[in-house]
């Protein structure tokens, strides 16, 4: 069903360009705004289902302005704009659009841009209302749970490390100085691994004394309302001595989220959330912390009546969370490492994973993509059911369409038998899509109308079968560089974006190199049937300096070489190859995510490729573009296309 679409945009032609491309598409164009008043004004009285929405509109606000009140609303909006000012886009970017669109745009960019907005806003809505619906079932268990309150506030921050992540979480430390002072904070050290951290805790990590860290807390202005801050807005606040300046320093931490509970008795109790990420926190976990502040607020009232904190309880806490490190890890086997990198990792997993939603996981090579792919399988409702790996990049062309949707005897040359596809055998179950960038641009058609319609159609078969699959798809391209050359879909693109998770390079989470080092050494030591028992100094520090473009791919090859060199019971030497600037540059370049403004340039390139350099006339670059030639010439010159980029 087509939605009621808003048009706010304040050049009186275009709007009315846009108005016809979409009710000749079956759209309703419920009114057309020049001015962010105006446009509140229609939002309050027509209740539009998707926006379109220019960045700079006549009058003092911007269309950044009013994204911020659409997110409010739940409503979803795309950008249009002819301005590709890097700063610009940024800050529209953080608005967290449902699609962005470039002046000048052909009619079926702007089609396929909403039909994916609208799918996009959709599935976001169901599988938050879900998680949401689970978390508030987890919240009101630990209510009623038998545990002290200092087992029910970490219990309380686990449940709450999906959707409100941290690395650090103080509650309660407003009250220092008060003797009914119930303050506790837990610094994450693992995955669901927190060390517990009391007043008495704090002071010995810290060196402070107590008076030194009640001063600080008085020359700390507690936030009445949720707030949060990143990275330069953190620094900020920090350079006053405070509480908050303590904690940033003590663990590193680079961005704050502030929720404060107003509790019944009218005292204000905060849950201060903490991050090693500049750009943690935004205005949707402020919303959701609005959604659970009743729950909270009942949670906390009675964790707060059961008793105060003692070191004893610290202690034994302590003691609990390390040991229940074995089993919270369960479903993640076999990856190694504690980095907040790949706790982050872990953390979109654990929210994924129940759900049926497509998941885009990216990274190098060698970073560990398809055993992602395997713990999202194993966290989810489909373990039990088949999850079918197919590695696009490996599949012939003229067979990948039969391995994936099978064929029927005779349908071809060469098939005697009839053949049930990857996607029938992973029929209520995954298929995992291995280097989905490598897929052929026509049968990415028929893989989005799988998607679209959940069924697919043997070679040479009479009749559709229908399937219900969960998608996953990796890639180590940077795929909207493909978009913009040519070699892959926008529209697939999108569907399979749903949820992207991106891995980290093992250059990023070098703290995690030893764990690895030594989990790879005791491996192939024992496949070897050596007693290698460590790895030296020296060779630990190479490993540090090192910037293993192969990922951890190359540094396991690496252990297993050394360990069948090895002659004694210690790893003394690796032999590190070297890599030259050049390589780290192009790996950077494939791997770095590409502007809009970026990718708009190297399209046109493409196009004026394929033209012969063509702009004016039949089978021009404009014509091709459907654009004015003028307009095309324009964007040219804004882009710094010259005519030597065409050759």
């Amino acid at each position: 069903m087509k939605k009621n679409v808003l048009i706010v945009e304040d050049q009186f032609v275009e709007a009315n360009y846009l108005q016809s491309m979409l009710e000749r598409s079956g759209y309703t164009v419920c009114g057309i705004a020049r001015t962010v008043a105006k446009a509140k004004e229609l939002i309050a009285q027509e209740k539009p289902d998707l926006v379109l929405l220019d960045i700079f509109l006549s009058g003092k606000q911007t269309g950044i302005d009013l994204a911020k009140q659409l997110r409010e609303d739940n409503i979803a909006f795309v950008y249009l704009s002819a301005n590709s000012n890097e700063d610009v886009l940024n800050a529209a970017k953080a608005t967290q659009p449902y699609g962005f669109l470039v002046k000048p745009f052909r009619e079926k960019d702007l089609l396929i841009a909403l039909e994916i907005a609208q799918y996009r806003h959709e599935h976001s809505m169901e599988a938050s209302f879900k998680r949401e619906a689970v978390l508030k079932d987890q919240l009101s268990a630990i209510i009623t749970g038998p545990d002290n309150w200092e087992k029910k506030l970490l219990t309380t921050g686990q449940a709450l490390q999906p959707y409100i992540p941290f690395d650090f979480l103080a509650a309660g430390f407003n009250t220092i100085g008060d003797m009914s002072c119930q303050a506790l904070s837990f610094l994450r050290i693992g995955y669901d691994e927190y060390q517990t951290i009391g007043i008495r805790e704090l002071l010995n990590i810290t060196g402070q004394t107590m008076k030194e860290v009640e001063a600080l807390v008085k020359n700390t202005t507690p936030d009445t309302i949720p707030v949060w801050y990143n990275e330069k807005a953190f620094e900020q606040i920090c350079r006053q001595p405070s509480l908050k300046k303590l904690f940033a320093g003590t663990f590193g931490m680079k961005s704050h989220l502030s929720l404060p509970l107003h509790l019944s008795n009218g005292q204000l109790f905060s849950f201060c959330f903490y991050s090693r990420r500049p750009d943690a926190y935004n205005e949707d976990h402020i919303e959701l912390f609005s959604r659970l502040h009743q729950v909270l607020s009942n949670s906390t009232e009675d964790m707060l009546g059961s008793g105060k904190t003692d070191a004893t309880a610290i202690a034994e806490l302590n003691v609990r969370s390390t040991t229940e490190l074995a089993t919270g890890m369960e479903g993640f086997e076999g990856i190694i490492g504690k980095s907040h990198l790949l706790l982050n990792v872990f953390d979109h997993i654990t929210q994924v994973a129940p759900s049926d939603t497509s998941v885009l996981i990216m990274g190098e090579s060698g970073t560990g993509k398809e055993r992602i792919a395997d713990c999202i399988h194993n966290l989810s409702p489909r373990n039990g059911k088949p999850f079918v790996k197919v590695n696009c990049a490996a599949l012939p062309l003229t067979l990948i369409e039969s391995e994936l949707f099978g064929h029927e005897k005779g349908s071809f040359t060469g098939a005697i038998e009839k053949r049930i596809g990857r996607f029938e055998l992973a029929d209520k179950g995954t298929i995992f899509l291995d280097e989905i960038g490598e897929m052929p641009v026509e049968l990415q058609a028929k893989l989005l109308r799988v998607l679209q319609e959940k069924e697919i159609e043997r070679i040479g078969a009479k009749a559709p079968v229908k399937v219900n699959v969960r998608v996953i798809t990796a890639t180590n391209r940077n795929l909207e560089k493909e978009v913009a050359e040519g070699r892959f879909r926008l529209d697939l693109y999108y569907r399979l974006n749903v949820f992207p998770v991106t891995l980290p390079s093992l250059r990023e989470r070098k703290e995690d190199i030893p764990a690895l080092a030594y989990h790879f050494m005791n491996y192939y030591s024992r496949k070897a049937g050596k007693k290698i028992t460590g790895i030296s100094d020296k060779v630990l520090k190479n490993m540090m300096a090192y910037s293993w473009p192969g990922n951890i791919r190359e540094l396991e090859h690496l252990v297993e070489r050394s360990v069948l060199l090895t002659k004694g019971t210690t790893i003394e030497d690796i032999l590190l190859p070297p890599i030259q600037k050049k390589d780290l540059a192009s790996v950077d370049e494939d791997t770095r995510m590409k502007t809009i403004h970026e990718n708009e340039r190297d399209y046109i390139i493409t196009v004026l490729k394929k033209c012969n350099g063509r702009i004016w006339g039949a089978g021009g670059a404009a014509e091709v573009l459907n654009i004015p030639p003028s307009t095309l010439k324009s964007r040219m010159q804004k882009l710094g296309i010259k005519k030597e980029y065409i050759k």
